[in-house]
């Protein structure tokens, strides 16, 4: 007799949760929970930021959600078919996650661990019901945090966007405004729009309130489609109704009352206003639905019995793939307690306070520039320089700035591609070039190449990332060999150049470009001094 018959014929002296079933379930979840620790611990943290506040209701509502849809499944007292589907994907979750820590990439385990929970639902009920609790498992997405990347060109866009429709509702109502990038000039005072007014903050909860919005709607599924990618725009649409009517309010009485309470009963007014949006649109997709029904009837909001199916999962059978399952990831948590402590790599480099005053020709001119606290707070670098050269006989300088990050598995670089629009310039040209040959590079060299305009002022600007001795312009790329040197190494550090120069009026565009190869070319010597390969 085999050790899962024997345990099959124990489970029946068992009532209740006391199974055999039950054992193999939480000693895999307990396993799940031990080794994909950083994850959760990198949600905890992400969860304490406003942008990620509605983060612990996620789980919960992914827990409804999945109650709700096993009252339409029948109880299978009988033997489940299929498991194995289920151990594939916890066997891919466990690599991810394994990829995520040996990466240093906490994000990345916590990404992993939503694909655990689908492969132990998949485990538990076998293929045939498994499948249909993907809405459940798919929710839990709405909880993890956006990388940082894509946060920032994220945060960036709405803050545009917004400050846009914004200036538009103030220009409606006859109010004298100008914008210039994220600022919105009232004449008797500026208006900053932050990235705490880019809308992230609603537009998160938003989504996930659409999503389950969707799921409940009893309806076609255009039906769904329409409630779950309208939140977007709605969400849009309200921030910059809310930056309008701060902009009424500094315009009337000015900015102090933007401070404390009002500015938070504002924004809260504007949350519900969004969520009474969804539900006005839900009631107007009514009409085009053939089968009249209420607004409450056609959400389906009945929770009632959702105990009685918590308790069916009494009735999990233990199995090869079960206890294989719990098994693997008990494997792996032990094998990752052996491994020697490798921790993060730092490497060995000269403060920016040690860079040389000439390059060449190029010679630095003033003190080097400080950043302004809100500007540093945002970068987050932990070393940047930010000086302005000169060169004998040359028409225009060209400034040059370095950041540095020790560490960029928390968030890192930020692209110039995210902040210059925000300080009111705007890309007019930009483009990825290969230019290994032209400075006589022995290792692949690619850079940025743009140009930026404010008003009547123009700036050529190139830009790349430092990744461990490797030249990168794309800032995707630069997060991918992020991931493959803290598993090679260990180390996730980093860094950003920049290298900008005025356009003069009628200056051709060779010449500005001929001074940034100039300082390029000067700068390769001292750079592997502070930003090590």
């Amino acid at each position: 007799m085999s050790v899962v018959e024997h345990q099959n014929q124990m489970s029946t002296r068992f009532h209740g949760f006391a199974s055999w079933g039950m054992f193999w379930l939480l000693v895999a979840t307990l396993g799940a929970l031990v080794f994909f620790w950083d994850g959760t611990r990198a949600l905890l943290v992400a969860w304490q930021l406003p942008e990620y506040s509605h983060g612990p209701l996620i789980p919960v509502l992914s827990g409804l959600l999945f109650l709700r849809q096993l009252k339409t499944v029948p109880e299978n007292h009988g033997p489940v078919r299929a498991r194995w589907p289920g151990v594939i994907v916890i066997l891919a979750a466990i690599a991810l996650g394994t990829l995520g820590r040996l990466a240093n990439i906490d994000d990345i385990v916590a990404y992993a661990l939503i694909l655990w929970v689908g492969g132990i639902l998949l485990v538990s009920f076998g293929w045939a019901t498994g499948k249909h609790f993907w809405p459940p498992v798919l929710h839990l997405v709405y909880m993890l945090p956006l990388p940082g990347v894509l946060y920032y060109k994220l945060t960036t866009w709405l803050q545009l966007i917004s400050s846009e429709l914004g200036v538009w509702f103030l220009k409606l109502m006859t109010i004298p405004v100008f914008l210039d990038g994220n600022i919105i000039d009232l004449g008797i005072m500026k208006l900053h729009v932050a990235e705490a007014c880019s809308g992230l903050r609603y537009l998160f909860p938003i989504l996930s309130f659409s999503y389950i919005f969707a799921v409940l709607y009893k309806g076609p599924m255009w039906h769904k489609a329409v409630l779950l990618i309208s939140a977007a725009p709605i969400t849009v649409l309200m921030n910059s109704v809310r930056i309008a009517l701060a902009g009424i309010i500094v315009n009337l009485y000015g900015v102090e009352w933007l401070e404390g309470f009002t500015h938070f009963f504002e924004g809260w007014v504007i949350f519900l206003s969004c969520i009474l949006i969804l539900f006005g649109l839900a009631r107007v997709m009514l009409m085009f639905n053939r089968e009249k029904m209420s607004l409450p009837h056609a959400l389906d909001l009945d929770t009632d019995g959702l105990g009685t199916q918590a308790l069916r999962l009494r009735l999990v059978r233990p199995s090869a793939a079960l206890i294989g399952s719990a098994l693997v990831v008990l494997a792996t948590v032990l094998a990752f307690q052996s491994l020697p402590e490798r921790g993060q790599q730092i490497a060995e480099r000269d403060s920016f306070a040690l860079f040389p005053q000439q390059l060449g020709a190029w010679r630095q001119t003033g003190p080097q520039r400080i950043l302004s606290p809100d500007v540093e707070d945002a970068l987050h670098a932990d070393d940047y320089l930010q000086i302005d050269l000169t060169r004998p006989g040359s028409e225009a300088g060209v400034g040059l700035f370095m950041a540095w990050y020790a560490d960029q598995s928390k968030g890192g670089v930020h692209s110039p591609e995210i902040c210059l629009p925000g300080a009111g310039w705007e890309i007019a040209w930009l483009e990825r070039s290969d230019i290994t040959a032209q400075i006589g590079s022995d290792t692949p060299f690619e850079i940025n190449k743009a140009i930026i305009q404010k008003g009547e002022n123009k700036m050529m600007v190139y830009y790349w990332f430092e990744q461990k001795g490797r030249r990168i312009a794309w800032d995707f790329e630069a997060k991918y060999w992020l991931m493959v040197d803290g598993i090679r190494t260990g180390r996730t550090d980093g860094a950003l150049v920049r290298l900008t120069t005025p356009m003069h009026a009628g200056e051709p565009n060779a010449d500005a470009e001929a001074r940034l190869q100039d300082v390029l070319s000067n700068l390769q010597g001292p750079l592997p001094r502070f930003m090590p390969g």
